[in-house]
């Protein structure tokens, strides 16, 4: 054995250990010489041990099953297979990510795995079956994105949507957009970005898979005034389908069992100022949209929108529009 394949043999141990053994798929002594060979490299059984508390040693959880023949497989991995199996569920659920970049990250999750295992990875939700984006670039948007924030910059990009006839175009006549970026949201099953758009001297929401041709400027981003502590959280739990609108205190009451749905929106601190046996009111500042009010008629007759009387007008207004559309 040359001295150049010396120093490999422990990490092909290793490789081989990691992809071809878990606790129910052990390896022999004899059946990791047997595999070195194939990839060129002579061993004998001393050596073979010696290597493994080698890597023992060095905290990987190799376990030997002492017996006529000893038999290793590796214990504990950074990832056990049910996170694996959440993580590839994500993935492959994901509208944002198109169906190439979702079968890469797949191939490189089953990596962590042992060979055994990553065929459980093949998993349920069918990614041939889902609504994909198209935008192969969102990857390197968010990255963009990520940077812009981390170094307070100004981010620069086309934004696009499609038309009548499903062609994907550049809004505002292909213009660049400039925005100082606050944070990246995930609503409705996709990334915003949530920035300061001078354009409508206030915070917008775009659409990640629909940006191209992110920039980082090298332009600082200002700090606007009444923006210093932004809360990105408080401002998303506050708006429906990341669209944005005038804020107002609402008083919505609630039958019972929308309790579940209404947490599920606003979390468990929301205060709730009056209840009785059948019933209860909960004061929330929402922007008042469409999307609101269709949020709202999802409840049916389980709902009211108690004040401001404004408010309940306008939402009156929504269900009469509808109404004369039948």
């Amino acid at each position: 054995m040359s001295n150049s394949n010396q120093k490999l043999k422990i990490l092909y141990v290793l490789k081989i250990l990691m992809e071809h053994t878990d606790e129910c798929h052990p390896i022999t002594t004899s059946g990791l010489i047997g595999m070195l060979k194939v990839y060129g490299i002579n061993a004998e059984r001393k050596s073979i041990y010696s290597d493994i508390e080698c890597l023992q040693n060095f905290g990987v959880d190799v376990i030997c099953e002492k017996g006529q023949s000893n038999k290793y497989y590796i214990g504990a991995r950074d990832f056990e297979l049910p996170e694996l199996k959440l993580l590839v569920d994500s993935v492959q659920a994901s509208k944002f990510m198109t169906l190439k970049k979702s079968m890469e990250l797949i191939k490189k999750l089953e990596k962590l795995a042992s060979k055994h295992d990553a065929n459980a990875l093949q998993r349920q939700v069918m990614v041939h079956k889902r609504i994909k984006s198209m935008n192969e670039s969102i990857y390197y948007s968010v990255d963009a994105i990520h940077e812009a924030i981390k170094n307070r910059k100004i981010i620069e990009f086309k934004y696009y949507s499609y038309d009548i006839n499903k062609n994907f175009k550049p809004r505002r006549n292909g213009s660049t957009y400039s925005v100082i970026p606050f944070a990246l949201s995930w609503a409705d099953e996709n990334y915003y970005l949530v920035g300061y758009y001078d354009r409508y001297k206030g915070v917008s929401n775009f659409r990640v898979d629909r940006m191209d041709q992110v920039v980082v400027s090298e332009k600082e981003a200002e700090v606007i005034s009444g923006y210093e502590n932004f809360d990105v959280t408080g401002y998303t739990n506050k708006i429906f389908g990341m669209f944005g609108g005038t804020l107002e205190r609402v008083k919505i009451r609630f039958e019972h069992d929308m309790i579940n749905l209404v947490i599920d929106k606003f979390g468990k601190d929301i205060s709730i100022c009056e209840k009785d046996e059948t019933s209860f009111c909960v004061y929330l500042n929402l922007a008042i949209t469409n999307t609101f009010f269709s949020w709202i008629v999802i409840f049916g007759t389980h709902a009211e929108i108690l004040s401001p009387a404004h408010v309940r007008e306008e939402f009156n207004n929504y269900l009469e529009a509808i109404c004369g559309k039948y």
